[in-house]
């Protein structure tokens, strides 16, 4: 298993983390924000995507998540976000929820 990330991804990450329901998990973690998105960083391989087309009108942003897979060669794309999860698949590569992407590695 290989994690991919992009720089839009990862700020757009560290954006997330700053909402208040983040911020006892974060304290609790011993880590700042940007130690934790840093480690994220560390562990992933970070692509520089090409734009694709306007897929997502809703929420625009999340095309930037299929275009990274589509950049990595992803076999899934794994996801909490309802858009892309309504999508089921882009280009033939499986978007699923995180409990499916680990019943999935689990069956390996």
């Amino acid at each position: 298993m290989e994690l991919l990330t992009s720089r839009t991804l990862l700020a757009e990450l560290a954006r997330i983390l700053r909402r208040a329901k983040f911020t006892k998990a974060i304290a609790a973690s011993g880590l700042t924000l940007d130690e934790l998105v840093l480690g994220y960083a560390d562990l992933a391989t970070i692509v520089d995507p090409p734009p694709i087309a306007p897929t997502i009108l809703n929420d625009p942003d999340d095309d930037h998540v299929l275009a990274c897979a589509v950049a990595a060669q992803a076999d899934l794309i794994v996801s909490g976000d309802t858009h892309l999860l309504n999508l089921k698949a882009y280009q033939s590569i499986p978007i699923v929820t995180p409990a499916e992407a680990l019943t999935r590695l689990l069956q390996r």
